[in-house]
């Protein structure tokens, strides 16, 4: 029997049996469309990760912050113990800190004439361009004079402009942030969102005198950079940066800290860890729903040769050779893995493309995935098609006839 015919053959009898075909397509669809959302998801999820954590940290940051615990594995403590001279202290007594920036916040409500938002707002030193790697892109950053004055101006990020503003140009406009009003001297440049979702253009950036003074009233600081000039020093640096806190703060032998030190290091374990999860974990359960459809399908076959033993039988005795059955009950599976992992595919990138939409993430790139859900489909398709046919080719035509 030539291949067309036999190609033809099989459709026609997947066509007459169209609910086995839909149930061994079915397993292929759902396991091809959970492999493409993984990966194509997982993509974006890690573009969007290294991108931020390049931004926030890297190899010469160190980040303190305050109250106590550990930064993975467990909320930190409550803590309202770190302050600036803290941090000023530990730069006068460290060799190698090239510069730092505290940092306290707030989320509160921001006005512009009728128009309102519900936005961050930071208090920062001059230093934060610098330190936190992000300046403006219109108008000016605030310096040492309106840190030193506790000046009420303010930079604003890309969503508070467009919330407040619409259309209108913000720079030099007044708006009120609480029940203080500030006076918009820049626009921060766009960042986009963070791996949590939060929208970090929806940000306002004052002086931190300001914010301390006449919008939370506190003398201390949530957290806080430092830029250190020996990169491969960082984790040593740590050490003493917690020897000279814990003096500070009066803390003996048995007392925890009552502050967190993150360090560039500790940033790449908990990216590894992400990694990992995104690129082993999330795959290989998707991997695992596709192996489970191929058993369906296998199982589905078998049954197949079963009900179709006369059939065989009579092509057997009109001459088709034991090839011939093989083969015809591979493409029969293959063709039907196949088909339910294109299908597989679309759905999977249709639901990848919403996913990164609703997690604020870059469009993803669905072709990666796409040849791996096509080739795992063909796998499976061929690895679940050859019991059967093998099963199939070695009946004899004198007992299928039977």
């Amino acid at each position: 029997m030539n291949t067309i015919r036999l190609i033809s053959h099989s459709t026609g009898m997947l066509n007459r049996h169209k609910l086995r075909t839909s149930f061994m397509m079915l397993g292929s669809f759902v396991g091809v469309a959970a492999l493409t959302l993984a990966i194509s998801v997982g993509q974006a999820a890690e573009r969007k990760m290294l991108k931020t954590v390049r931004q926030i940290f890297g190899d010469s940051s160190v980040i303190i912050l305050d109250g106590g615990g550990r930064m993975a594995g467990g909320p930190r403590g409550q803590g309202t113990m770190l302050k600036i001279d803290d941090i000023a202290a530990v730069q006068r007594e460290l060799a190698g800190i090239d510069t730092w920036d505290p940092q306290q916040g707030l989320v509160t409500s921001v006005r512009h004439a009728d128009a309102s938002d519900t936005a961050q707002v930071l208090g920062e030193s001059e230093r934060s361009e610098r330190v936190w790697g992000r300046g403006v892109s219109r108008g000016t950053y605030f310096d040492e004079t309106a840190v030193t004055a506790s000046t009420r101006v303010a930079v604003i990020g890309e969503t508070v402009a467009h919330e407040l503003f619409k259309s209108e140009d913000p720079i030099g406009a007044d708006i009120q942030i609480g029940s203080v009003p500030f006076r918009v001297i820049g626009i921060l440049e766009p960042w986009g969102t963070d791996p949590h979702g939060m929208d970090r253009d929806n940000e306002i950036i004052v002086p931190i005198s300001t914010l301390m003074r006449r919008l939370t009233n506190v003398d201390t600081i949530a957290a806080a950079k430092l830029i250190v000039s020996d990169p491969d020093r960082g984790d040593r640096m740590a050490v003493e940066i917690k020897r000279i806190l814990r003096d500070r703060h009066g803390l003996t032998a048995g007392q925890p800290d009552d502050f967190s030190i993150l360090t560039a290091s500790e940033v790449r374990k908990m990216v590894a860890t992400v990694q990992r999860i995104l690129f082993l974990y999330l795959p290989l359960v998707a991997a695992i729903s596709l192996i489970v459809g191929g058993v369906v399908s296998a199982s589905l076959m078998v049954a197949s040769v079963s009900e179709r033993t006369s059939e065989i039988g009579l092509r057997r005795a009109i001459g088709a050779r034991a090839g011939d059955i093989r083969l015809q009950f591979l493409i029969e599976t293959a063709a039907t893995t196949l088909a339910g992992g294109f299908a597989g595919i679309l759905l999977g990138y249709v639901l990848a493309q919403l996913g990164a939409q609703k997690m604020h993430l870059d469009s993803v790139a669905p072709w990666g995935a796409a040849l791996i859900g096509i080739a795992a489909s063909t796998a499976v398709g061929l690895a679940a098609g050859l019991l059967p046919a093998r099963q199939a080719a070695r009946l004899s035509p004198a007992d299928a006839l039977r």
